[in-house]
């Protein structure tokens, strides 16, 4: 039987000193979903996020929820680098997703959320590279995408690095239609 977790408090996310952070929308709520089933390991985690506020959000989100972590500001996983690698054993990525102008992509603002350039992929496909690299030999790798974000091609470019995915969970919110891809080292090679 599988265990049910109260939503975390977010309520200071997108008012006052954090109201140039993104909403917890639908696309964190299905990746919330998702993590349940695999919820005893994530008791040890790290956070990223290019957005100062948003880390201090999760900062704060964090201690509402009774839940020790200190976020870190840098861009993807860069300052953590190699000393992470094949260290990881969660590895989350909820990425600008959205379909945008190229120009509108490298913002640290809150435009960083959603701004995923040509094809909404210009900060996922940055990122598909590190997530071998990162894994633990019994890690497993959450994505959010979309539709346009063409989730087929990524799983299929990950299989080139020894990565077997799946999509395990979907909905449609809106006229998106969302995904979470999860991802684990193939145990054949």
């Amino acid at each position: 039987m599988r265990s049910c977790y109260p939503t975390p408090v977010y309520s200071h996310a997108g008012r006052g000193s954090f109201q140039d952070v993104y909403d917890p929308a639908e696309d964190s709520f299905l990746l919330i979903d998702a993590l349940e089933k695999d919820a005893e390991r994530l008791l040890h985690m790290s956070c990223t996020d290019v957005n100062p506020a948003a880390a201090q959000c999760t900062a704060r989100t964090a201690s509402c929820n009774r839940v020790s972590l200190q976020p870190v500001i840098t861009d993807l996983v860069e300052s953590l680098l190699p000393r992470l690698c094949g260290k990881v054993d969660v590895l989350l990525f909820n990425p600008p997703y959205v379909v945008t102008p190229s120009e509108e992509v490298g913002s640290r603002g809150i435009e960083a959320a959603w701004a995923g350039g040509e094809r909404g992929r210009e900060v996922t496909d940055r990122f598909l590279p590190l997530v071998a690299q990162l894994l633990s030999s019994e890690g497993l790798c959450y994505l959010i995408t979309i539709a346009e974000n063409n989730p087929e091609e990524i799983m299929g470019l990950l299989r080139q690095n020894g990565l077997e995915g799946e999509s395990c969970l979907s909905t449609r919110a809106g006229n998106e239609r969302l995904s979470v891809l999860r991802f684990h080292r193939n145990q054949q090679t």
